[in-house]
């Protein structure tokens, strides 16, 4: 379903098609989320309402997107569907005492704040109907990764809405577990830092060997992103992939050992499980 110039829907009718939208807090991820939307004619402009404490912001979002944004989360709530808490962990306190008690238990609240346990929203919301994700960056360009956890109070309807929401983004995931929810957040939610970082020093190699810098950047966005649309396509595991390009006593095998030697994998996997345990340490902060 796409959307006209004038927010109208050119198509047949989706699970959102008449939810309202509240996204509590317009920073950059709440904008990607907007833009998803109505980018791929999920809902109207109408149909959001985004709420910021800067009239600056309000303003500018308003301006680039054609929705209502208000300074009261309160009232950005009153009357939506799905509740968005799209914020940092160190606001959820302040925004979970604006909203408890003035939530309806028909409404289905999404955090995408990261380490904020759902019992700590149920408690600080005095809510039961609650969904936690965890989004990635790319979700800016519609390529994002979003792992999510909905409880049992969710119903299916809400849960569709969800997906379709989420889905905008990218790719969605639901999970059975809330636990899913930290991992994923040290594996995709933290995941583009690794990967920028990798991509970095390859640069800086290609820079050192003589490259000008924007032919080695060029070089290394290329070789990185076919490397991962030829993986996603091929459907073959990624050691068979590597094995591949592997000739004995070849670059690759003479490239490879020098990683091995210097514990590139046991650098990852103590970063991806640093990172974890840096959520659940956010987790223990909020309690």
């Amino acid at each position: 379903m796409k959307e006209t110039d004038s927010g109208t829907s050119t198509s047949s009718e989706s699970p959102l098609s008449h939810s309202r939208i509240a996204l509590i807090g317009a920073g950059v991820m709440a904008e990607s989320i907007v833009a998803g939307l109505l980018n791929e004619g999920i809902v109207r402009r109408d149909q959001l309402v985004a709420s910021h404490p800067r009239e600056e912001r309000r303003v500018q979002l308003s301006a680039k997107h054609g929705i209502e944004v208000v300074a009261d989360n309160a009232a950005a709530v009153d009357g939506a569907d799905l509740v968005l808490l799209t914020i940092k962990p160190q606001m959820m306190p302040g925004v979970m005492a604006e909203l408890a008690g003035v939530l309806r238990p028909e409404q289905t609240v999404i955090s995408i704040a990261a380490g904020t346990a759902i019992a700590q929203m149920h408690k600080g919301l005095r809510h039961d109907a609650i969904v936690r994700v965890m989004p990635n960056t790319p979700a800016q360009i519609g390529e994002g990764m979003a792992v999510w956890y909905a409880v049992p109070e969710v119903d299916q309807v809400a849960r569709e809405k969800v997906r379709l929401a989420l889905g905008a983004l990218g790719m969605e995931l639901e999970v059975e577990q809330e636990k899913y929810v930290d991992m994923a957040t040290a594996l995709s939610g933290t995941g583009p830092t690794y990967v920028f970082l990798m991509m970095e020093a390859l640069i800086d190699a290609g820079v050192h060997m003589g490259f000008p810098r924007r032919i080695a950047e060029q070089i290394v966005m290329q070789t990185v992103g076919g490397s991962v649309s030829y993986a996603r396509e091929s459907g073959k595991h990624l050691a068979e992939l590597r094995n591949m390009v592997t000739s004995p006593g070849g670059t690759s095998a003479e490239a490879i050992y020098q990683m091995e030697k210097g514990g590139l994998r046991t650098i990852l996997s103590k970063s991806v499980h640093a990172a974890y345990k840096r959520t659940k340490s956010l987790a223990d902060e909020g309690e």
